[in-house]
């Protein structure tokens, strides 16, 4: 009798496994499908993410190349050429709007809604931050411009190379000059800093006495 029980637990099992086989047959590629649309998805978010983070650095970069030029003219003419989407336009327009060499508190002014602006995404509000600290300076306490651009310069954050660079700065103002020089040669070590900001973080070092930067 246990042999008989024995071998239809046997044949039962049997049948379970090839049930079993057959719906997968049929119905296996479903599973594979979500897995494949999963990975996929977030696959295609990280892609986006990136896509939106680099547009948003080029941006950043063409707005402050534009707003470095030496007149107000210039300036104005080069922000025209700046390319952006509707929320870019917008801070194009409030930067548009003043000029720091024509009217310093409309520009200053104009920086703060950018800044203060929740809606916008944290790389403009830090731009605009940036620029308003640069173009502030000293009448804003030292204290204060070290915390805003402290926030700017940490990691991950886009304009970062730039503001370790006013970091540096601010020491200079402080009468640090040992400690400005090993933040700036810190920066032209930093994989994110680009060339440009290299060469005029190498400039300001021979200008503070230090020694050049040896390229390894």
């Amino acid at each position: 009798m246990s042999n008989n029980e024995s071998f239809i637990d046997e044949v039962t099992e049997e049948v379970r496994r090839d049930k079993l086989f057959a719906l997968f047959r049929k119905y296996g590629w479903i599973g594979a499908v979500l897995v494949a649309g999963i990975v996929g998805g977030a696959a295609w978010s990280e892609w986006s993410k990136a896509q939106s983070q680099a547009r948003a650095e080029a941006f950043g970069d063409a707005v402050l190349g534009a707003l470095s030029s030496d007149t107000p003219e210039t300036r104005i003419a080069a922000l025209k050429d700046v390319q952006g989407t509707k929320d870019q336009a917008g801070i194009l327009q409030l930067l548009l709007a003043s000029d720091p060499d024509k009217d310093r508190a409309a520009t200053l002014a104009a920086l703060q809604l950018v800044a203060d602006d929740t809606t916008l995404p944290d790389s403009y509000r830090d731009l605009a931050s940036l620029r308003q600290m640069i173009i502030a300076g000293a009448d804003t306490p030292l204290a204060d411009r070290r915390t805003t651009l402290t926030a700017i310069a940490a990691p991950g954050r886009p304009y970062r190379p730039l503001a370790l660079e006013q970091l540096a700065y601010l020491l200079i103002e402080e009468k640090k000059v040992t400690e400005a020089i090993d933040a700036l040669r810190a920066l032209t070590q930093d994989q994110q800093a680009s060339q440009g900001l290299r060469s005029r973080v190498d400039q300001v070092i021979l200008a503070l006495g230090g020694a050049p930067t040896v390229e390894g």
